[in-house]
């Protein structure tokens, strides 16, 4: 088994910097947002991967509310884009305006959508039709906007958080398997505890909610983007990320025998590239100075739930694609 190169001094201390700053991002939110410490965790991956994240979660979970509170603590700039079956691609990302210029003079100047933030909360994106949708998957893609034939970049960092509703599917418009694949994680949002319902009703039916400090700067989570990257991955982790996604394939000769009448289609090689991003930013997060197993286990759920598409047979038989994931994760786990 080979070991990972060790990291520079500098990283390290950048390491404890910023396992030191999501401490304190994790206590500002606390104060508003009661349980949801996965969530969290998982919103912070994605953002210091420079990945995107889908929420998936019944109506009144604080979805909306966590997101704005996020960019809140990190001083970056947000919008919310509520999808709709009538909502046009400019829209989302701007148009020409026919503006007056001094002496008469008029000319086309590009108005900027509300794409044109740090951190965009796409709501209920499976509700306006597919070409609104690939207006949005575009920008995360590219990280830029083609407007009349002219391409406006997006600032960084960048940072698309997408929600669904899981229940209500009426004039809905799915979004493809090919558009799913370019979020980073699918993070499920689910009921709180009793505990957890009895502290909200308490903390948001009394006075105003309190103000949230500043614990980062946008320049700071760019070079932590850049940090993360350079945090080092022992050689059998880089090949057990591989073999995961390699038994999602049913057509595959790596695939076990269990997986192939459950599954119709797997996860490609993006999927190898997030799990490693995922389980090098949450070792930074927690403060490790090389990639463990269980960052790998950690982040395989959310990464794989929406890349492994089950059949006929799974649905029939109530089995699903989280379902699928984990029995695999802990199959590779045990021969790890």
């Amino acid at each position: 088994m080979s070991t990972a190169s060790p990291l520079p001094k500098d990283d390290v201390a950048a390491i404890d910097e910023l396992r030191s700053v999501y401490g304190r991002l994790t206590a500002e939110l606390g104060k508003i947002i009661v349980g949801q410490q996965d969530v969290v965790e998982q919103l912070a991956i994605c953002l210091f991967a420079r990945g995107h994240a889908l929420l998936m979660g019944v109506p009144g979970l604080a979805k909306t509310l966590l997101i704005s509170r996020l960019a809140e603590t990190m001083s970056l700039s947000f919008n919310r884009i509520q999808f709709t079956p009538d909502l046009m691609p400019m829209d989302i990302t701007g148009t020409d305006i026919l503006q007056e210029l001094p002496g008469g003079k008029r000319e086309f100047q590009f108005a900027k959508g509300p794409v044109f933030a740090n951190i965009v909360l796409a709501d209920e994106i499976n509700r306006a039709p597919s070409k609104t949708q690939a207006a949005m998957l575009e920008a995360m893609q590219e990280h830029r906007v083609t407007v009349a034939g002219r391409t406006y970049p997006l600032g960084a960092p960048f940072f698309v958080l997408a929600t669904q509703n899981p229940i209500e599917q009426e004039g809905t418009y799915p979004l493809p398997e090919a558009q799913l694949d370019r979020f980073m994680f699918m993070i499920g949002v689910d009921y709180p505890s009793r505990a957890e319902e009895i502290a909200i009703a308490r903390s948001t039916t009394g006075g105003t909610l309190p103000a949230l400090a500043h614990v980062l700067e946008g320049e700071r989570v760019l070079a932590f983007q850049d940090l993360v990257r350079r945090v080092p991955v022992p050689d059998h982790l880089y090949e057990l990320a591989v073999d995961l996604v390699r038994r999602t394939r049913p057509g595959g000769g790596e695939a076990p025998a269990w997986v192939k009448p459950l599954v119709s289609w797997g996860a490609g090689p993006r999927a190898v590239q997030y799990l490693i991003l995922g389980a090098k930013t949450r070792a930074a997060l927690r403060g490790s100075y090389v990639v463990r197993l269980e960052d790998i286990m950690e982040v395989a759920d959310p990464v794989l739930r929406h890349r492994v598409m089950t059949t006929f047979t799974a649905e029939s038989e109530g089995v699903t694609s989280r379902e699928v994931t984990r029995r695999l994760v802990e199959e590779l786990a045990k021969a790890a």
